[in-house]
């Protein structure tokens, strides 16, 4: 029996790589959080500051800000977009 890759089988199945899905996700919950309430609980925790906070050993790890920064750039999103829910979320789909 034959090895067949992974790829072709994503291909022939049409299954998005994994990394996009991800960021998909990412930025759909981003998207939601960012048109809740300033008000709301899970927005005050946008201004918690953790400088003081013990860190663990070993390299630092990318915030969640960074990620989703990055995801941004990468998909051509800004900010702004967020409120208008349809223009969002037509821009998550590459």
């Amino acid at each position: 029996m034959a090895e067949i890759k992974n790829e072709e089988i994503r291909e022939r199945v049409r299954v998005a790589p994994l990394e996009e899905k991800l960021r998909e996700t990412r930025l759909r919950l981003f998207g939601h959080v960012k048109r809740r309430s300033v008000n709301a609980p899970l927005r005050r925790c946008e201004k918690i500051n953790l400088l003081h906070c013990k860190r663990g050993r070993g390299p630092l790890k990318m915030s969640w800000n960074a990620v989703i920064r990055s995801n941004m750039v990468f998909t051509g999103l800004t900010d702004d977009m967020t409120q208008d829910r349809n223009l969002w979320r037509s821009g998550l789909k590459l």
